[in-house]
């Protein structure tokens, strides 16, 4: 009797990755558009719906009506219709972990540009003008920072600003030495230099700096946020850059994005907006991720269980 096969229906993007190295098990159905994604979403045991843009690939998973297992290399997939996934029972995977390191090497980078000015430095060679003292004066080491998030990312960010002596407090619910309770960081924001916001997007971490949390951070205290633009009351941050009631903010991430033209945050000069490009720093996403796609291939068909897997109800 021919053994049984499962339709993986998959994205043409990560083919030459995948491809080659696909179990006897899975027939693959390729895509490379989002009608030919919708027409074969319908068969789909497992999928990878991955499009530039998350408007296609809600809709892909809404047709997935026999979807058992969905993978995808973004992290953050509170845009999905997550209480549909839970209802039809769907195992999902992210892309936690998968640009991590990069992410964590781009908070180094803006919390070193914007201490050293670094800003200015291109901009007077563009001007072909030779400075005679530094713009930016300030040093990472014995600064304090909350962390708040401490997944994947934060982690890695933790180790490193570490490296340079800096004394980070990272805020977690089991709480612990030398960490905060989530009910916590709020009353401290003045002891702190700086403030990383790498929290998943969810209903309890949505607009959780507002004019409130601004209002108690130090006059120098800067704002580095490579989370989602949600977490951040965007009009309540302009407004303290603005006053210059805190030092600045170093975005990597907007509410909404692409950011409109005409945003106040792009003519700041104590705002650095680095367009979501943390992640893309790198050239070894997909390789990583199709990695992992293929070794949970086999965990899958071991009836073991597949990694990360989000927790659709708390929604990472």
């Amino acid at each position: 009797m021919e053994a049984r096969m499962t339709k993986a229906v998959l994205s043409a993007m990560i083919r030459p990755l995948v491809e080659p190295r696909l179990p006897d098990w899975v027939e693959p159905l390729w895509f490379a558009s989002k009608d030919e994604a919708l027409e074969l979403a319908p068969q789909a045991e497992i999928g990878w719906f991955d499009f530039t843009h998350p408007e296609p690939m809600v809709e892909v998973v809404k047709a997935a009506t026999s979807l058992k297992w969905l993978n995808s290399i973004y992290a953050g997939l509170d845009f999905m219709p997550l209480d549909l996934l839970e209802e039809r029972g769907v195992t999902v995977t992210n892309g936690v972990g998968i640009n991590a390191l990069t992410i964590a090497e781009y908070v180094v980078m803006l919390m070193l540009a914007h201490a050293k000015g670094y800003r200015e430095v291109v901009r007077a060679q563009d001007r072909r003008e030779w400075l005679t003292d530094s713009p930016g004066k300030r040093e990472l080491a014995g600064e304090r920072v909350l962390l708040l998030g401490l997944g994947a990312i934060g982690s890695l960010i933790k180790t490193r600003l570490e490296a340079f002596d800096m004394k980070v407090v990272p805020v977690r619910r089991s709480g612990g030495e030398g960490a905060l309770r989530p009910g916590e960081w709020r009353e401290k924001l003045g002891e702190f230099d700086w403030v990383i916001l790498a929290v998943p997007s969810t209903d309890e971490t949505r607009h959780m700096i507002g004019e409130a949390e601004l209002a108690a951070m130090r006059p120098n205290a800067v704002l580095v946020n490579i989370a989602r633009g949600d977490v951040v009351k965007q009009d309540d941050l302009v407004a303290a850059l603005e006053a210059k009631s805190i030092e600045a903010a170093l975005l990597d991430v907007t509410d909404p994005e692409p950011l409109p033209e005409d945003h106040p945050l792009w003519g700041l000069d104590n705002a650095q907006v680095t367009m979501h490009l943390s992640g893309r720093a790198q050239s070894k996403m997909f390789q990583r991720s199709a990695d992992r796609f293929i070794e949970n291939l086999d965990r899958w068909h071991k009836g073991e269980k597949v990694e990360p897997q989000m927790d659709l109800a708390a929604g990472y």
